[in-house]
C-alpha cells in the first residue's frame, strides 16, 4: 500500500469515526456534542466522490452510515440500540433523520445524489424510511481505494489495456489528430463536445482514442454499440451507471458503431439517444457520420498512414534489414496498410522463412495481400487465379491491350508520383477496363492472367449483394467494396456488369433520380482507385457512352474462329493429361465458344479417366454432345465427320 493510499484510508476511517459518535451521541442522546462531520481529506477518493457528485454534508455522512455496516463489527449492534428495534438491526433514512447533523427530506428523494447515482440501495420495507439501507458495493470499493468496475457494467464495458503502448505506435498524422481533439475538449465548457471518428480505418480510431486517454491521463473503455440496451430502463441504468463510473475515475468512452449499418432503424435511434444523454467525455468511432441533433458533435475524418509515415513503418518494421530497404517503395506503391498490418506483415512474413530476419521479397507482398483479404472477403468472391498468358487464346491486339493494362497497374506510381501526374489532381488516375463479348470468350480468364501476372487478388463482385431497392444502399454497398479493396490495390472484377452499369434512366420518379445517381457515385470511384476495376459484359452497347468514356481501357471478344478454336484445342489439357490421336483441326469444327470447349475437355477427361484410356476423339465426341445438350443445340454430321 502506498503512502497516499494509506492516507485517504486513514482519513475515510476519521470519517467513519465522526459518523460512529454521531450514532452514540444519539443512543446517549448527547446532541450538544452531535457537531458537524470534520471535511473529508482533500484529493481523497471520499472528497472527490462528493465534489463530483455534488453530496451534501448530510448525504455524505448517510453514505458513511451504511458504510460502517461493512466494516465495523459493532455496526449493526450500534443500529439496533439507535433503532430501539432488536429486528431493525440495520441503518434507516428515519435513523439517519434523526441521528446525523443537518438533515434534510430532500435527500430521500429519487433525485437527490444518493439515489440518483445509485450510492446506497434500498430494501424491502412498508415505508421509505425504515426501509433498509446499503452501501453499493463499487461505492464501497472506491472509497478504499480499491479499483473495481460495477460489475453491471462488465461485459459490457470494457478497458482499454496499455493505451501508453497503443500510442506509442502513432504515425504523425493521427497523433496531431489526437493533439487536436484534447485541445478542444481542454478548451470547451462542459458537457464536453461530441468526438467522432469517421471513416474505415478502425485500427488507427481506437488508436487515437487511446492517445487521448493518455494525454488526459484518463482510462480508455470502449463499448460496442450492439450491446447498447434498446429497453428503457436497462438504457437509463447503463447511461447512468456509466456516468457515476466516468465521474469517480476520469474516464473516456468509445462507442464503437464500425460494425453497425444505418439500415437498422431502432439501432440507429438507440445509438443517436446514447450519444445526446450522455455527459461524460465520449468518442463515437463510426464509418458513417451521425448528424448531430442537439449536442454539438465534432467530426474528424480519419484516414490511413500517409504513403511518407508508411514508408517510415516499413523501414523501422525491418530494421536493419538492408536488402528489403530498396523494396520498401514497391511495397508501399501497392499496399495502403496501418502500422499494426504492416508489423503483422513482417512477422508472418519472418515466420515463414527460415532464413530471419530477413523475409524475401515474395513473402513479404504474400503476407501483404493477406493483410488486405479480410476486409474483402465478407463482400466479395475471391479467385484463386490459374490462367497465365500461355493460356489464353486471343488476337494480338487484345493481348496488347492486356499487356498495356497491366503495365500501367505495374508503373502507376512511378508515372503518378514521379513524374507528377497524380498533382493534377486525383480524378481520372483510376485504372478500369471493359471487356465485352459473349459468354465464354475468355473475359474472366483475362482478369486471372492479369492477376496471375500482377501477383494481385482477384475479387469478383456478386451483384445481387451490391444492387439493393432500398436508396442509397446500392452506393453503401459500393463504397464498402472499394474502400475494402484499397487497402491492396486489389483487382475488382464486376462480372455482368449490365445490371449495375446500364444505361442511365430518364428522370421520372425520385427512384431514378437515385439510380443515376449511384452511377455518378461509381464513376467517382472508380477515377479515384488506386487498383484496376474490371467490367464484363454480353451487350457493350447495354452500357452508357458516358460511362465508356471515363473507361480507359476497352477490349472486346469476339466469338473465335476456326484457328483459334484450334489453338484452344491445343493449349486446354493439362500436360500431364494421356492423349492419344486427337485431330486439333477436325476438334476445332465445333462451333463453340473457349469456356464450351474448356468444359468439353474436363468431361471427356472424366469419361477417359473411368474407362482407363487416354483422351481419344470418341470422348470428346461423347462429351460434346453433352455440353450441345445443354446449349439446347446438336452436333451437326458437318462438325464431328471423321472423328471415330
Amino acid at each position: 500500500m502506498t503512502p497516499t493510499t494509506q492516507n485517504h484510508q486513514d482519513n475515510f476511517f476519521t470519517a467513519l469515526a465522526s459518523v460512529r459518535q454521531h450514532l452514540e451521541n444519539y443512543i446517549s442522546r448527547n446532541q450538544e456534542e452531535n457537531l458537524p462531520s470534520p471535511p473529508p481529506l482533500p484529493h481523497s477518493p471520499l472528497s472527490h466522490l462528493c465534489a463530483t457528485l455534488n453530496l451534501s454534508d448530510f448525504e455524505r455522512d448517510v453514505l458513511l452510515l451504511c458504510a460502517g455496516m461493512e466494516l465495523d463489527p459493532e455496526w449493526e449492534k450500534l443500529c439496533v440500540e439507535a433503532n430501539g428495534n432488536r429486528e431493525r438491526n440495520y441503518p434507516t433514512f428515519s435513523l439517519a433523520m434523526s441521528a446525523l447533523p443537518q438533515p434534510y427530506w430532500n435527500a430521500l428523494t429519487s433525485v437527490s445524489p444518493l439515489r440518483r447515482w445509485r450510492l446506497i440501495e434500498i430494501g424491502d420495507s412498508n415505508a421509505i424510511t425504515t426501509a433498509p439501507l446499503r452501501i453499493n458495493e463499487r461505492i464501497l470499493h472506491y472509497l478504499m481505494g480499491a479499483p473495481h468496475l460495477d460489475e453491471q457494467l462488465l461485459g459490457i464495458v470494457e478497458l482499454v489495456m496499455n493505451c501508453g503502448a497503443i500510442a506509442n505506435t502513432l504515425v504523425d498524422s493521427h497523433q496531431k489528430l489526437a493533439e487536436q481533439i484534447v485541445t478542444t475538449w481542454r478548451q470547451a465548457p462542459p458537457p464536453y463536445p461530441i468526438i467522432q471518428l469517421c471513416g474505415d480505418e478502425v485500427t488507427s480510431k481506437r488508436s487515437i482514442a487511446a492517445t487521448v486517454g493518455k494525454l488526459l491521463g484518463h482510462d480508455l473503455y470502449a463499448i460496442s454499440a450492439r450491446k447498447i440496451p434498446q429497453n428503457n430502463q436497462d438504457f437509463y441504468q447503463l447511461l447512468q451507471l456509466w456516468e457515476r463510473e466516468a465521474s469517480l475515475t476520469e474516464s473516456v468512452l468509445l462507442l464503437d458503431c464500425d460494425e453497425i449499418s444505418n439500415s437498422d432503424n431502432t439501432q440507429d435511434n438507440t445509438i443517436k439517444s446514447f450519444i445526446e444523454h450522455i455527459n461524460s467525455p465520449l468518442i463515437v468511432t463510426t464509418r458513417d457520420k451521425y448528424p448531430p441533433r442537439q449536442r454539438t458533435i465534432i467530426t474528424f475524418d480519419v484516414h490511413k498512414p500517409t504513403k511518407i509515415e508508411q514508408q517510415t513503418i516499413w523501414q523501422q518494421a525491418l530494421g536493419e534489414t538492408t536488402e528489403l530497404n530498396g523494396f520498401v517503395n514497391t511495397l508501399v506503391s501497392q499496399f495502403n496498410l496501418t502500422a499494426p498490418e504492416i508489423h503483422a506483415a513482417c512477422a508472418k512474413a519472418r515466420g515463414s522463412t527460415n532464413t530471419p530476419p530477413s523475409p524475401p521479397l515474395p513473402l513479404l507482398w504474400d503476407s501483404c495481400r493477406a493483410q488486405a483479404r479480410p476486409k474483402l472477403d465478407d463482400l466479395a468472391q475471391r479467385i484463386i487465379p490459374s490462367a497465365s498468358w500461355d493460356d489464353i487464346v486471343l488476337p494480338e491486339a487484345q493481348l496488347q491491350t492486356l499487356r498495356t493494362i497491366a503495365a500501367h497497374v505495374r508503373q502507376r506510381t512511378h508515372v503518378y508520383q514521379k513524374w507528377g501526374f497524380a498533382d493534377k489532381g486525383g480524378r481520372g488516375l483510376g485504372i478500369s477496363a471493359l471487356f465485352s463479348g459473349v459468354s465464354g470468350t475468355g473475359k474472366t480468364m483475362s482478369a486471372e492472367v492479369l492477376a496471375q501476372e500482377l501477383q494481385l487478388d482477384l475479387y469478383r463482385i456478386d451483384l445481387s449483394a451490391v444492387v439493393s431497392k432500398y436508396i442509397g444502399e446500392t452506393e453503401k454497398n459500393l463504397r464498402r467494396v472499394f474502400d475494402a479493396a484499397e487497402t491492396g490495390a486489389t483487382i475488382l472484377l464486376f462480372d455482368e456488369a449490365d445490371a449495375l452499369f446500364g444505361k442511365r434512366s430518364d428522370v421520372k420518379d425520385s427512384h431514378d433520380r437515385y439510380a443515376n445517381m449511384e452511377v455518378s457515385y461509381l464513376l467517382q470511384r472508380m477515377e479515384e482507385y488506386q487498383g484496376l476495376a474490371i467490367l464484363t459484359t454480353n451487350l457493350k452497347d447495354s452500357i452508357d457512352t458516358a460511362f465508356l468514356r471515363r473507361i480507359r481501357f476497352i477490349v472486346k471478344y469476339s466469338f473465335p474462329d476456326a484457328s483459334q478454336r484450334e489453338e484452344i484445342w491445343r493449349r486446354v489439357f493439362p500436360k500431364n493429361t494421356p492423349l492419344k490421336d486427337l485431330d486439333f483441326a477436325k476438334l476445332a469444327k465445333l462451333n463453340v465458344a473457349g469456356g464450351n470447349i474448356r468444359n468439353i475437355a474436363l468431361n471427356a477427361a472424366f469419361i477417359a479417366a473411368d474407362t482407363a484410356e487416354a483422351v481419344e476423339m470418341k470422348h470428346i465426341k461423347a462429351a460434346a454432345e453433352g455440353e450441345y445438350s445443354k446449349l439446347e443445340r446438336t452436333v451437326t454430321d458437318a462438325e464431328v465427320r471423321g472423328w471415330v
